[in-house]
């Protein structure tokens, strides 16, 4: 199954969903809008992924742990029950 969006086709506003897309394509996703976000002089990024520690957490976050651009994140917090997310910073471009 493909995605239902495109990285590309997305409002490259600092918000990453990722409950449209299939847990494989995390690690084409990412990056590609990270990359778009620093390209818009946005340097921090919130990566929706769900509750707890699911499978698409851990994907993103052993994603994050290898991303060049990626200057720290850390797990937010599912307040009053809602989807869970991760704040990333990213590095200034030079």
């Amino acid at each position: 199954m493909e995605p239902d969006k495109d990285p590309i086709d997305m409002p490259i506003d600092g918000t990453l969903d990722l409950h449209t897309f299939q847990p494989q394509d995390v690690g084409a996703l990412v990056p590609d809008y990270l990359e778009a976000c620093r390209e818009h002089g946005i340097y921090q990024v919130r990566i929706v992924h769900g509750k707890g520690t699911g499978t698409l957490r851990r994907r993103v976050h052993a994603l994050l742990e290898r991303l060049a651009c990626v200057e720290s994140f850390r797990q937010a917090g599912a307040g009053g029950g809602g989807w869970g997310a991760t704040l990333v910073w990213l590095r200034q471009k030079p």
